[in-house]
């Protein structure tokens, strides 16, 4: 039973030699997993997810933009993005082999090197990119599968239930900080250079950051191997009566839902309202500062013990700031609406990212089995967007007939979040008795 009593789990391997579990340290001493703070490197690794996330926000927040002024088509722009995460799912359960077994940090300088690919791709196919989104989906896919996967694996290693609120509060603060000031320098250089030469800069620029992110990352050391990865680990979970897994995989995907749709449409939505890439830049600088803010205040005060009402909060809100889209949709709206989300994302998503990697590392067997567990969490999410992908497509042929479509699609994903809470609310209080069961 998973007590979250905020003593450090302990991290188990199978030992080359023997085949003994071993407790594994994971390259810090007890006091340190102990203790709240980040060792050196829970530091760099923060470091190399700030790069990736410059180099996302300064040309991924522009990629749908991009899409749309040479296509016209909001249907082709799903389908890149229904790609990309069809894609990304299966490659974190077909890499998960290789992240367990071998070297899960060539995983990672692989997933930033192709993102720089991918970027590149982008670049020289220009306005013919739209014939090949299909393609060029794939290849993101298989970036962000490849990156997230091993991301997770190191992030679990090196943190701890004392720690994990700090490391997710800095990741908010590091994302946020991109956010400020990537889009909004890529807006106004897009719109100083009359577009097309604009993209072209920025991602450039953007495959360079890459580059130094891969370099950065040979400072993080090799992880230990962990014996052979089980491919029907995850299934095995939701069949096993009694999982806690049965109810945090459709909470996971309830979280996935909203991101599948708000991660790119909300630019496109600013851009097609006033026809200003440096309005999305704008918009970018004052939500990722309110973010920022918010992400440091919670990530500083937040414990385990108010994870459950934080979230309650943040879920509720979440679905509340959506409200404002019904009225007619313009930049002052979608500036409103920008603002609530941000402020109170943190309130969700710092308690739920916590919750699901402690009941990863809830006891000796389930930390073992930390890579097949990622991989399920990985993949739950990918259903999720997937599913809120698919709704978007469905209600596109209704958005020329009644616009109000629109504004309804957003609250009917963007309140996923709710549903999500209700499933992980037993999961996100650190004193929870019933953290390690479903009854």
């Amino acid at each position: 039973m998973w007590q979250g009593k905020h003593r450090a789990h302990s991290r188990w391997q199978a030992s080359k030699s023997s085949g003994m579990l071993r407790t594994e340290t994971y390259g810090a001493s007890e006091r340190k997993r102990n203790n709240s703070s980040l060792d050196s490197q829970a530091i760099l690794l923060l470091a190399v997810q700030g790069l990736f996330g410059i180099a996302n926000a300064l040309s991924g927040t522009f990629i749908g933009v991009y899409l749309w002024k040479a296509s016209g088509s909001l249907v082709l722009i799903g389908w890149f993005n229904f790609t990309q995460y069809a894609v990304s799912g299966i490659v974190f359960w077909l890499a998960g082999k290789w992240v367990k077994e071998h070297n899960g940090m060539n995983s990672l300088r692989l997933g930033v090197a192709l993102s720089g690919v991918f970027y590149c791709t982008v670049l020289l196919l220009g306005n013919s990119a739209i014939a090949y989104v299909i393609p060029i989906g794939v290849l993101h896919g298989i970036a962000l599968g490849l990156f997230w996967l091993s991301f997770n694996v190191v992030y679990f290693e090196i943190t701890g239930p004392s720690n994990r609120d700090r490391f997710n509060g800095w990741a908010g603060l590091l994302g946020s900080g991109a956010g400020i000031f990537a889009p909004w320098i890529s807006g106004k250089l897009i719109a100083a250079s009359e577009g097309e030469r604009g993209y072209s800069i920025i991602f450039t620029v953007s495959v360079i950051i890459f580059v130094i992110a891969v370099i950065l990352s040979f400072w993080l050391k090799k992880r230990n191997t962990g014996g052979r990865y089980d491919w029907l680990h995850g299934l095995h979970q939701l069949r096993k009566d009694g999982s806690p897994w049965r109810l945090a995989v459709p909470g996971i995907a309830a979280q996935g839902v909203r991101e599948g749709v708000f991660m790119f449409f909300v630019g496109l939505l600013i851009y097609m309202s006033t026809g200003n890439e440096q309005k999305i830049g704008n918009y970018s600088f004052v939500t990722s500062l309110v973010a920022l803010l918010s992400f440091w205040m919670i990530g500083k005060y937040l414990t385990p013990g108010r994870r459950r009402t934080a979230m309650l909060v943040g879920t509720v809100a979440l679905g509340a700031v959506i409200i404002p889209l019904f009225w007619p949709l313009n930049y002052t709206i979608l500036l409103i609406f920008g603002i609530g989300t941000s402020l109170f994302m943190p309130l969700y998503i710092i308690p739920m990212t916590s919750a699901v990697f402690d009941l990863i590392g809830r006891d000796e067997e389930s930390a073992q089995r930390r890579e097949e567990f990622i991989v399920l969490r990985e993949i739950a999410l990918t259903a999720g967007r997937m599913i809120g992908i698919s709704a978007y497509m469905l209600v596109l042929p209704l958005v020329k007939s009644s616009p109000q479509a629109i504004p309804w699609l957003m609250l009917a994903v963007g309140s996923s979040p709710i549903v999500g809470w209700l499933f992980m609310r037993r999961y996100v209080s650190g004193g929870s008795k019933d953290a390690a069961h479903v009854k």
